[in-house]
């Protein structure tokens, strides 16, 4: 019985390899497919006004509910949102610099890569990708209120407050980055900062709401000479 030679064609895998950081060239235009199923591909996309909602609306509720309940002072709710800003800062640059950026010397890494920022890269300008769908937002605020709460008592309201405000801020920052041009005054110096990482360097300014943790770490842009 005879049977009919397989080709390259029907041996060619359903979903388009995974470009490494290396492939990536930025385009300003479009937006890559990262599921075939159309249910998972449209829980990638967002509008920020949504994520924004929620991370605000948790800072606010926190704080109200732990202020009116006398679970926290006036003075040591203040000190504490502060603290989680700064601790949101450096889960920021963390994330970006070891989980978003991480080393892809295997298939598998290089897929989560893509899939978790690469594609950012490839796509900088799809605003659809710039926070994580409502669902996902909501998941992580309630898995941060207990992480919070369960670890630091009634101070954790304070803190999940801070964090999760740190949390909009860099959404809101980020965005703006990627939509709006930059604007001819000081806060021009973001727009710089972000697109020396996109355009130049991907092994520095790590930093988006702020650029604090660069600094500290060593992973600002080198000035330019005069």
């Amino acid at each position: 019985m005879n049977t009919v030679p397989e080709t390259a064609e029907m041996n060619a895998p359903l979903v388009t390899p995974v470009k490494t950081p290396d492939a990536i060239k930025p385009k300003h235009k479009g937006s890559a497919r990262l599921f075939e199923n159309p249910v998972l591909e449209r829980l990638t996309h967002t509008h920020i006004a949504g994520p924004l909602t929620i991370f605000f609306l948790v800072a606010a509720v926190s704080l109200y509910y732990s202020l009116s309940r006398g679970l926290l002072t006036g003075l040591s709710a203040f000190g504490l949102f502060l603290g989680g800003w700064l601790l949101f800062t450096l889960a920021e640059y963390l994330m970006h610099r070891y989980v978003y950026h991480i080393d892809t010397s295997t298939p598998a890494r290089a897929k989560f890569q893509y899939t978790m920022h690469g594609v950012h890269h490839e796509f900088p300008k799809d605003k659809t990708r710039l926070a994580m769908p409502p669902i996902l937002t909501v998941f992580v605020a309630s898995l941060l209120f207990f992480i919070f709460r369960f670890t630091f008592g009634n101070a954790g309201f304070g803190i999940l407050a801070g964090f999760v405000f740190g949390y909009a801020l860099y959404l809101f920052v980020h965005y703006a980055l990627h939509v709006y041009a930059p604007p001819k005054n000081f806060l021009k110096f973001w727009w710089h900062h972000h697109a020396m990482h996109h355009y130049k360097q991907e092994e520095i300014a790590f930093g988006v709401s702020t650029t604090l943790w660069d600094h500290i770490v060593g992973t600002m842009p080198a000035k330019k000479g005069k």
